[in-house]
């Protein structure tokens, strides 16, 4: 069943620079009880992609298209309606812990919030409950619920986060960077609890990550971003193994094998710098960065096109049934 869907999403921010495109024609569906894993340089639009969901962008952010949640578009929806949605339908586990958790308030009340905004009939003493609850079940003690954010660590803080998302059984889950700056041991036990919650409860999960290895490991299918468009979509592990857009090949080769001494040497990488949104080169944006462009390339954008299996790429040479391997 479709949980999340996409249709040609567009979002533009309007400053002193003008009008600056920051999402391009963004189609993407995410099913119940899988994982979209959506990677890319910063700047791509990955985070901005995620706070269009619940609309939580800046008023100088006009976004187009639809967003459907269950069918319904939330982009059209009256503000009373969006916030029923919020925390119900879906939830947010943001990028800082430390800058999205209140400082002067205990965990055990923020957590508890989410509860009685959407439950009228909820008792504090009961959401204080619950909200214990929550906090052992992602691996917290109870006793947690009377610290304040500054007396966690960052993988705590992370859990915390993930219990308030899970506050009022969402059917969706957006998790933007939910692992960044964390150890490799509490990463790997913050993942362990998101696919748990994934393959336990059903839900369907956005996961936005600069980490591939984190991407491949946990997601069903991946959406790799570049200057606003998804340029490749496919099986997460087949996306990252066996790139079929000379961008995701270049992401790929940047991170070392383990075992491979001459990656460790020398990994790959990618010249140049992402684009400027405002001046967007002529054809395919990553033209001037790419390895293998033709002549084509710089004359049309390539569309988003199936180039068989479950893959879809953003490149002529791909399209073309031409390697489009890095290095």
């Amino acid at each position: 069943m479709t949980l999340l869907e996409f249709r040609d999403v567009h979002v533009t921010y309007t400053g002193s620079r003008g009008r600056i495109p920051a999402v391009r024609g963004v189609d993407l569906t995410v099913e119940a009880g899988t994982t979209l894993g959506i990677a890319g340089e910063s700047g791509c639009g990955k985070s901005t992609l995620a706070m269009a969901v619940l609309r939580l962008l800046p008023k100088t952010a006009e976004v187009t298209g639809e967003i459907l949640l269950d069918g319904e578009d939330l982009l059209a929806m009256g503000w009373g309606r969006l916030r029923a949605v919020r925390w119900t339908g879906a939830s947010i586990v943001f990028q800082g812990a430390m800058h999205s958790l209140n400082a002067v308030q205990r965990i055990g009340r923020q957590v508890a919030e989410p509860m009685l905004v959407h439950d009228k009939g909820l008792s504090a003493a009961a959401a204080a409950k619950r909200a214990e609850g929550l906090l052992e079940r992602v691996g917290l003690p109870a006793s947690r619920a009377r610290s304040y954010p500054h007396e966690l660590s960052g993988g705590q803080r992370q859990r915390v986060m993930i219990a308030m998302a899970l506050a009022c059984d969402p059917d969706l889950i957006i998790a933007d960077e939910a692992t960044t700056a964390l150890d490799v041991m509490v990463q790997a036990q913050v993942l362990q609890l998101i696919s748990g919650l994934v393959s336990e409860r059903g839900v369907g999960l956005v996961m936005i990550s600069h980490d591939l290895s984190v991407l491949s490991s946990v997601c069903d299918t991946a959406a790799v971003m570049y200057a606003g468009r998804v340029v490749e979509q496919g099986p997460a592990r087949e996306v990252f193994a066996q790139a079929r857009h000379p961008y995701s090949a270049a992401l790929g080769a940047a991170f070392p094998v383990i075992g491979d001494p001459a990656s460790r040497r020398n990994p790959g990488g990618l010249a140049g710098d992402p684009p400027d949104p405002a001046r967007l080169p002529e054809g395919c944006s990553f033209r001037p960065r790419c390895a293998v462009a033709v002549e084509r390339c710089g004359e049309a954008a390539p569309e988003l096109l199936h180039i068989g299996g479950a893959r879809s790429s953003a490149c002529f040479v791909a399209q073309e049934g031409e390697p489009v391997v890095i290095g």
